[in-house]
C-alpha cells in the first residue's frame, strides 16, 4: 500500500475573522483617540449641562419665593365687620375689601392697596380702618392664590385681579373715578405700576417697592429671560404724568434704597421720602400718605369727620 504525500492548505481568511495584526499597535491608537474625543466632548458637555438644571431650577422655584403666600384662615376677618364689604374680582374670585369713607357723603376717593409678598390684606384691616375714618374709602386687594382667593399668582394673574378692581370702583355710585390713588407696598409696588399701566390713577403711592424683578434676581444668578414675572415698574412711573410718592427705607437690605431713588428719579412728578428704618420694620406711613394726598389736591383738607 502506497501513501500519498498530505498537501499543506493555507485557510482563506474571511473578511469577518479576526486579524491579528489589525488588534496592534494602531488599533490601540485609534481606539485611545476616540476615547480622549469622547471625554473632551464630556467636559464640554458638563458645564452646559449644569447650567441647563440651574436654569431649570430657577424657572420652576421662582415663583414659590416671589409669592410665599402665608397661611390664612378659613374664616374672613372682615364677615365680622358689617360696614367692610367683599368683593371677589375676576374669573379667579380673587378676595377684596371695600372700605367705605366716613362722613363723605356721595362721591369719595378711593385707595386701592396692595401689600408685600409675605402678607395678607387680613394684616392691614386696621390700619386702613383709620384712613376710612378720614374719608377716603380703601380696597384692600388680595393676590390670587393668597388668602382664601382662587388661582394662582403671577405677574399676569394679579394684573388681571387689579384691572377688575379698578373696573369695579368706576361702576360704584359711591366712588370719584377720578379720584382712585395706587398704592403698593413691597411686591404690591409691581402691582400697582400693573394698574397704572392700564387704567387712569390720580396718584401713584410707592413704598419699599422696586424698579423690576430682573435686578433684584440678578443677584441670585437669575437672568432676563429666566425672569417669569418681571413687573418692570420703571417704564410704567417713567410714563405716569400724575403725582407719585416714593417711600423707602434708607437700610432696607430686602430691595434696596437705590431702587426708591431710581423710582424718583424716573418720575416726571415725584416726592421721595427716606425713612429710618428697613423693609419690614418700617412705621406706618398713612397719615403721611394723607397728607401728600391733601398737599396735591387728591384729597379736601375737610374731607370725612376727623378732616380740618
Amino acid at each position: 500500500i502506497s501513501s500519498r504525500p498530505r498537501r499543506a492548505y493555507r485557510s482563506r481568511s474571511s473578511p469577518h475573522s479576526e486579524n491579528p495584526v489589525a488588534a496592534g499597535p494602531a488599533h490601540d491608537r485609534s481606539t485611545g483617540a476616540l476615547k480622549r474625543r469622547i471625554d473632551v466632548t464630556a467636559l464640554l458637555l458638563l458645564p452646559l449641562i449644569a447650567v441647563a438644571a440651574w436654569a431649570g431650577a430657577a424657572w420652576a422655584l421662582q415663583r414659590s419665593v416671589l409669592f410665599p403666600a402665608p397661611p390664612a384662615s378659613s374664616v374672613s376677618p372682615a364677615a365680622a365687620r358689617p360696614s367692610i364689604e367683599t368683593i371677589l374680582l375676576g374669573p379667579d374670585r380673587v378676595e377684596s375689601w371695600f372700605l367705605p369713607a366716613q362722613g363723605v357723603p356721595g362721591h369719595a376717593p378711593v385707595i386701592v392697596f396692595t401689600h408685600g409678598n409675605g402678607e395678607l390684606i387680613d394684616h392691614w384691616i386696621d390700619a386702613f380702618s383709620a384712613v376710612a375714618r378720614e374719608g377716603v374709602s380703601v380696597l384692600l386687594v388680595e393676590y390670587p392664590g393668597y388668602g382664601r382667593s382662587g388661582g394662582t399668582p403671577s405677574e399676569e394673574s394679579i394684573t388681571r385681579a387689579m384691572l377688575a378692581a379698578w373696573d369695579t370702583l368706576v361702576a360704584r355710585p359711591d366712588v370719584d373715578s377720578d379720584r382712585i390713588i395706587a398704592w403698593g407696598r413691597s411686591l404690591g409696588g409691581g402691582a400697582a405700576c400693573a394698574l397704572a399701566s392700564h387704567r387712569e390713577l390720580a396718584a401713584l403711592v410707592l413704598e419699599s417697592s422696586f424698579t423690576g424683578v430682573r435686578p433684584l434676581a440678578r443677584r441670585f444668578g437669575i437672568f432676563g429671560p429666566l425672569v417669569r414675572d418681571p413687573f418692570d415698574n420703571l417704564p410704567v412711573v417713567s410714563e405716569f404724568d400724575r403725582p407719585v410718592l416714593v417711600l423707602h427705607g434708607e437700610r432696607d437690605r430686602i430691595i434696596p434704597v437705590e431702587h426708591g431713588v431710581a423710582l424718583d428719579r424716573a418720575a416726571r412728578d415725584s416726592e421721595l421720602v427716606l425713612l429710618p428704618c428697613g423693609h419690614n420694620d418700617c412705621p406706618w406711613q398713612g397719615e403721611r400718605v394723607l397728607e401728600f394726598l391733601r398737599r396735591r389736591g387728591m384729597i379736601a383738607w375737610a374731607e370725612g369727620p376727623n378732616g380740618g
